[in-house]
């Protein structure tokens, strides 16, 4: 069996199958409407609305519990709802269960909110929607309130004076339960609060007499631990995950981690000789009063003046420095002229080492021994740092998904070394960042153009060294800011200095911390020695400057708001991940970069199929949004702006909305269930010339069984290969002889009298095809369904995924081995046994090195170019012998 990627099988679809002079193309027809979205809304499969929540709020933190029943949060609803709906918090639907069948049969799709009382409450198509928990609510003894950061000595952050702390345990997000009993009916709720700093909630969970209840006796916040301060805090923590290894991962969505604006790259800085009109929040990030940087730089560039990107994130520093332990500030209050009650600002910089460093927020961060006493934080610093709204950890235990939220930013991977929870240190953990680069193929509508993917490696590091790099700038205060930029002496004059220091800084850079020049020395050594040839200083940029460093060797740095990823817990290669874009415009619809779609201002849903090792090379549209220039009939009945994401174990898909108005007859943002649609495949093999092989033709995800249907299996290039025998499964008594006819195409007629097939989301064998290598080249083995029907006598909605052949050269040369098809040996259509032996060896590199300019070779690149660089060449006989 071979285990091709999606982005061979997109490449072999398109390339020539050598020596037979005919290219088979696939995918998107020319439209000359390119990229427009084919109906709104488009879905492959199904959605059915669940839920609305009360005006003003999200629908975020969705989780379903073992026993079915769902949870999510009422995030930051109005002040003007009915009570209790106009606090935000988390909430359970009690009397509802959902029974993980694949099917959304448990409700009846929920009709939008009508009345004004209905819009000022949450509402479910089936059970009662009832807060756990709400914003403010007395906690851990009375001695904490739910969602509020505190400083060292007790006091609420929030009642400080000074900048207002953003919703103080209204902005609820992630919530993910760890279980302690078998049963799964006893634990601990953590849950996200979006503020600056960030919150993390836990809040111990049981079932009893039928319904889920809290106890906010014992609930804690974990920010104000002494573990939490000691890595600093953390800072707006959206959506999350649970691991495999029942530990929740917290993402810190510090959406003031950008260096430069939009698409531009620190070469861009460089090149122009200044960062006027360039530079992002993160530049400014040391300050004093980072709030006013924008005044600022208006006041100093006039018409050139500029918002940095993130900025408003910054807000809320000098807090978050009093929850590290630096002594507040002395601020006063005073009556205007017009009465009103105004606050002076007698802010001195903040020079206490307290003061937060930039380079330790915007990660991940896993709450281990999540049960015990005293939960332990730790800041996974290899994943990278950026704006994270979530990260999806697969079941390997080494491979990490993470989505960066906003306008122009990428998507990136994480794979460990070693399985996570085998690392007795989670500062040990090792492994290789990488940063997606995607390409879009074909020129068809939006919901037909897939991406195709290429993770590009930024660098390997472990957790400690990424930390050693981080504290080198944990002594850098505000003080610092006008101290290394100003030659006014700040104490002398404050306002001059801070004019002095915020035109240098945007001029020049900030010199606190990584220059632009790192940047840039980085990249070029990245491109002339890979990644692990950049030097010791310089392996510290990509982990620190995530973003900066993924857009400086041509990542795709160009995604708009990728607001949720997630597959099911037990995922395997062969099932599907799913990346939600909840508006795709912005930087994905420009004329820059690689990404150039028309715009669907309400988002796309794409899922990839999950490959050998858990990659992915294809991000494929599934659910794609209308635009407002759509119908109001169409507008209520689609998805709009999807954010959090979650897979259930059987499939379908938690869809959450984040959209606030956007022309429907109803304000309320939506949850939805999706079903998948079912897949029908074909395996993929390389066989070598003359000899034959045989692919499966398979069914999955089918609730309501299967009762027959007719369908073709069409081989592209049929002078590549060919259908030489098919057999179908034991289960289909009544079928009709296929048809082979000239070896291209098999059309298959079943019914399955006896209910053999019955409903399963697992895969099913239906028929297997023996195919035979009679020319050398690639070629696309293609799906029809003509009909498909389940055991109710309706139509099965299927996606047909097509499956491909790769038949080795013939015998090469007059040397060893001669006379024998050389083979593929380990199922990558490289075909390293040239001599044909059934083993590699020496005499293979031989082989390859006497025969490399004959037609036998040069004509079957795709079978002999080992060094993976689109040619053949004596590098290729090098890369063949490295393999000994």
């Amino acid at each position: 069996m071979v285990e091709f990627t999606r982005r061979k099988l997109m490449a072999s679809s398109a390339a020539a199958a050598v020596g037979a002079g005919t290219v088979g193309l696939v995918g998107a027809d020319e439209d000359p409407e390119e990229h427009d979205t084919l109906e709104a809304p488009y879905v492959k499969g199904n959605i059915d609305r669940f839920s609305t929540t009360a005006l003003g709020a999200e629908v975020t933190g969705p989780f379903v519990f073992e026993t079915g029943e769902l949870l999510y949060s009422l995030q930051a609803p109005s002040d003007d709802n009915m009570e209790p709906f106009n606090r935000g918090g988390v909430g359970v639907f009690d009397d509802f269960r959902f029974t993980f069948n694949g099917k959304n049969d448990e409700f009846d799709e929920l009709e939008p909110p009508r009345t004004k009382a209905e819009e000022q409450q949450v509402l479910g198509a089936a059970g009662d929607y009832r807060l756990l928990v709400q914003a403010g609510d007395p906690i851990n003894g009375g001695t904490e309130r739910f969602g509020h950061p505190q400083t060292p000595d007790g006091e609420n952050v929030a009642e400080l004076a000074g900048e207002d702390l953003a919703s103080a345990g209204g902005v609820t997000d992630m919530n993910f339960f760890v279980s302690t009993n078998e049963e799964g009916t006893e634990g601990y709720l953590f849950t996200n609060n979006e503020t600056r700093p960030g919150a993390i909630t836990r809040t111990p969970l049981s079932r009893e007499s039928g319904r889920w209840e809290a106890d906010l006796e014992n609930a804690m916040e974990l920010e104000n631990t002494e573990a939490f301060r000691e890595i600093g805090g953390t800072r707006i923590n959206c959506y999350g995950d649970l691991s495999p290894w029942e530990t929740p991962l917290s993402a810190e969505e510090d959406y003031g981690h950008p260096r430069v604006n939009g698409l531009a790259t620190v070469s861009d800085v460089l090149e122009a000789g200044s960062g006027v009109g360039i530079r992002g929040a993160s530049t400014f990030w040391n300050r004093p009063n980072v709030a006013g940087i924008e005044d600022a730089l208006a006041d100093i560039f006039g018409e050139d003046a500029w918002y940095p990107m993130g900025l408003w994130a910054l807000t809320g520093l000098e807090k978050h420095a009093y929850h590290l332990g630096a002594e507040p500030v002395d601020l006063r209050e005073f009556e205007n002229e017009d009465g009103e009650i105004e606050i002076e600002d007698r802010h001195r910089p903040i020079g206490d080492e307290a003061f937060p460093n930039r380079y330790r927020y915007g990660k991940i961060v896993e709450i281990t021994d999540p049960a015990s006493d005293d939960p332990t934080p730790v800041k996974h610093h290899v994943f990278g740092r950026a704006a994270w709204e979530c990260p999806e950890v697969l079941p390997d235990e080494r491979t990490v998904y993470l989505a960066s939220d906003g306008g122009a930013k990428g998507i990136y991977k994480f794979v460990a070394e070693e399985p996570i929870p085998e690392y007795d240190d989670r500062m040990d953990v090792c492994g290789t960042l990488y940063a997606m680069k995607a390409t879009e193929i074909g020129e068809g509508p939006v919901a037909e153009t897939d991406l195709d993917i290429e993770w590009l490696p930024l660098g390997t590091a472990s957790n400690a060294e990424v930390e050693a790099w981080i504290s080198d700038y944990d002594d850098v205060t505000q003080v610092d800011y006008l101290e290394t930029h100003a030659e006014t002496d700040w104490a002398d004059d404050l306002e001059q200095a801070l004019r002095e220091a915020d035109e240098e800084v945007a001029v020049n850079g900030n010199q606190d911390y990584i220059a632009d020049e790192e940047i840039v020395e980085w990249a070029e050594q990245y491109a002339e020695r890979g990644p692990d040839g950049v030097d010791e200083e310089l392996r510290r940029v990509p982990f620190l400057e995530t973003r900066a460093a993924a857009k400086e060797i041509g990542a795709s740095v160009e995604f708009n708001k990728a607001e949720g990823i997630d597959s099911h817990d037990e995922a395997e290669p062969g099932d599907f991940i799913y990346f939600g874009i909840s508006a795709l415009g912005g930087s994905m619809t420009d004329d820059q970069g690689e990404l150039r779609f028309d715009e669907v201002e309400t988002g796309v849903l794409y899922r990839a199929e999950l490959e050998e090792g858990y990659d992915v090379s294809r991000l494929e549209p599934v659910v794609v949004g209308p635009n407002g220039s759509d119908s109001v009939s169409l507008l209520d009945e689609s998805l709009i702006n999807v954010d959090n994401v979650m897979v259930m174990d059987d499939g379908r898909v938690i869809l959450c909305e984040d959209k606030g108005s956007f022309g429907r007859t109803y304000e309320n943002d939506a949850m939805w269930v999706y079903e998948p649609p079912a897949v029908l495949r074909t395996d993929s093999i390389a066989v070598s010339h003359g000899a034959t092989g045989e692919v499966d033709l398979t069914l999955s995800s089918i609730p309501d069984g299967l009762a027959g249907g007719r369908v073709t299996i069409s081989v592209e290039h049929a002078d590549v290969a060919e259908i030489t025998d098919v057999s179908y499964h034991d289960a289909l008594e009544l079928t009709s002889e296929p048809s082979i006819g000239d070896g291209s195409s098999v059309e298959f007629r079943f019914a399955d009298l006896e209910d053999a097939i019955g409903a399963t989301l697992d895969d099913v064998t239906l028929a297997t095809l023996e195919l035979e290598g009679v020319g050398t080249g690639t070629t696309d083995v293609t799906i029809e369904v003509h009909s498909l029907d389940d055991d109710d006598g309706m139509a099965i909605d299927t996606q047909p995924r097509p499956g491909i052949v790769v038949v080795g050269p013939p015998p090469i040369g007059e040397g060893s081995g001669s006379g024998q098809a050389p083979t593929d040996l380990d199922g990558d259509g490289r075909f390293e046994d040239v001599n044909g032996n059934g083993r590699l060896d020496y005499q293979d590199v031989t082989l390859l090195f006497e025969n490399l300019e004959g037609d036998a070779v040069q004509l079957n690149e795709a079978a002999f170019d080992f060094n993976d660089n689109g040619r053949i060449d004596y590098d290729d006989v090098v890369a063949l012998y490295d393999e000994l």
